[in-house]
């Protein structure tokens, strides 16, 4: 069944979270449900004139009101109301079969009783009937849970992504707090970081700085000033991918600078700008809902590599790193935020995976260059290794980190690179090139230039680039 392996994670360890707060988020419960029913009646529903009707009152504080609103989806719901219904399993799970019974009527699909499995089956089917009022709905529900998530979801709000495929994170807004210019130590005295520490490592005009992920996992956005640019180092813990932005987009005077909205679209966080609510796609670097959309602005991506502590301080020994001083509390030690996701082959919340050449969670790295992207499995890079490669028309050398975590990536311009004695070199025409967080600088001061490029779950990579070209050595 689509999604019913992945869908497991969900419901072992986010489902208990839910039900706890199912009484305080939609104030319906088994004890509600069955009070309606011992009420009776249907008389209510002469109430509810249409879909909207019913979609808004399925939140009503109001037990009976809300068990009628229900009752009506499921007997008069029509192809229209399949986001609403799929909606509702994820809250309702004493409604579950008989929600599931409905969509599987209506649709013709055969999925089973999880919100997983049908959010899931709904990206898959683009072309279904749009309720015009699910955004109001969304926003209402979500409202349940923080009234400040109407700042990025309301009725009529322009958006590029479906509204339908939005989902809540578990967390309220700004719930992952995001760290603003903070206090960076030398690497002296950075005495809390174990050799093998995986951190992202960040070179912009002389400025090397360190980002440690068993700090970033709790905060996944870092607002900084790196070598005089405003940067946002935007994490999404549930894709994998780390990547340094930009804050600069030509003809505003002001940087952006970014927050966690706590929603999610196809497991890939949605952050949001501070300027103007708008959630913008941590993947693209684009808005797509609220004020921002539609204005063809995308974040400019910087170069970052993920790396250990040890292979980064060696290559850079005046970097500076986080300090554990972050004003937030938390337990900072390794590997302890994401852990049981990190280790697990599943999902933790739906999106669709089409392409199955790699594992849904393989790890690969990607490039994105005018006129295309290629990703490579990060198990072809380990140790170094020199890939000689090409996207489109743009000759390329990806460079694996010795830590085996993350890799470089720069231009080739037709020369191809072998190994050199150390991680800092490569070979090429009997010259020896120096690897740098900007270019490969060869033995008479030529360079080639860095492109971004960054680590990244197939299934995120594979979903944002369909038919996604996986590279190797080129012939």
């Amino acid at each position: 069944m689509l999604g019913r392996k992945v869908s497991r994670y969900f419901d072992n360890h986010l489902m208990p979270m839910l039900l706890r707060l199912l009484s305080t988020v939609l104030l319906v419960s088994t004890v509600a449900a069955s009070t309606g029913a011992q009420t009776g009646s249907h008389a209510g529903i002469s109430s509810i004139a249409d879909l909207d009707s019913a979609a808004h009152k399925v939140l009503s504080p109001a037990p009976q009101e809300s068990r009628e609103a229900v009752d009506w989806l499921v007997r008069h719901g029509d192809r229209s109301s399949v986001a609403v219904l799929i909606q509702l399993l994820r809250w309702l799970p004493e409604d579950r079969e008989v929600l599931a019974a409905r969509l599987e009527t209506l649709t013709g699909a055969h999925v089973g009783p999880n919100w997983f499995d049908w959010m899931v089956w709904q990206q898959d089917h683009p072309d279904l009937p749009q309720y015009p009022g699910y955004a109001g709905f969304l926003a209402d529900l979500l409202a349940r849970i923080d009234p400040r998530f109407r700042r990025f979801v309301y009725g009529g709000i322009a958006h590029e992504i479906r509204i339908e495929e939005i989902v809540w994170g578990g967390v309220t807004v700004d719930g992952i707090p995001a760290l603003d210019n903070p206090a960076m130590i030398a690497a002296s005295a950075a005495s809390y970081l174990n050799p093998d520490d995986p951190v992202f490592g960040v070179e912009i005009n002389g400025d090397d700085r360190a980002y440690p992920l068993r700090i970033v996992n709790w905060h996944e956005m870092v607002n900084d000033v790196v070598g005089g640019v405003p940067v946002s180092l935007a994490y999404c813990t549930l894709c994998g991918s780390g990547i340094l932005f930009d804050g600069r987009i030509p003809g505003r005077a002001e940087r952006f600078a970014f927050g966690s909205s706590g929603l999610l679209y196809r497991s890939n966080k949605l952050m949001y700008d501070r300027q103007t609510d708008s959630l913008w796609e941590q993947f693209t670097g684009r808005p797509v809902v609220g004020g921002l959309t539609g204005f063809k602005i995308e974040l400019e991506p910087l170069p970052l590599v993920l790396s250990s502590w040890s292979q980064w301080r060696s290559r850079h020994p005046e970097t500076r790193v986080l300090s554990l001083d972050t004003g937030f509390r938390r337990d900072y030690g390794p590997g302890v935020a994401y852990r049981e996701y990190f280790a697990s082959p599943e999902l933790m919340f739906p999106a669709l995976v089409k392409d199955r050449r790699l594992r849904q969670k393989d790890l690969i790295f990607g490039v994105r260059v005018p006129g295309g992207v290629k990703a490579w499995p990060l198990a072809t890079l380990a140790d170094g290794a020199v890939i000689n490669d090409h996207i489109g028309f743009v000759d390329v050398v990806v460079i694996g980190d010795a830590s085996g975590r993350g890799a470089r990536a720069y231009e080739g311009r037709r020369r191809r690179f072998a190994p050199g004695a150390s991680p800092d070199e490569v070979l090429a025409g009997g010259g020896r090139w120096r690897v740098t967080e900007s270019a490969l600088v060869g033995p008479g001061g030529e360079s080639l230039p860095r492109l971004p490029g960054h680590v990244a779950y197939w299934f995120a990579w594979a979903g944002y680039f369909e038919n996604a070209l996986l590279g190797g050595p080129a012939p």
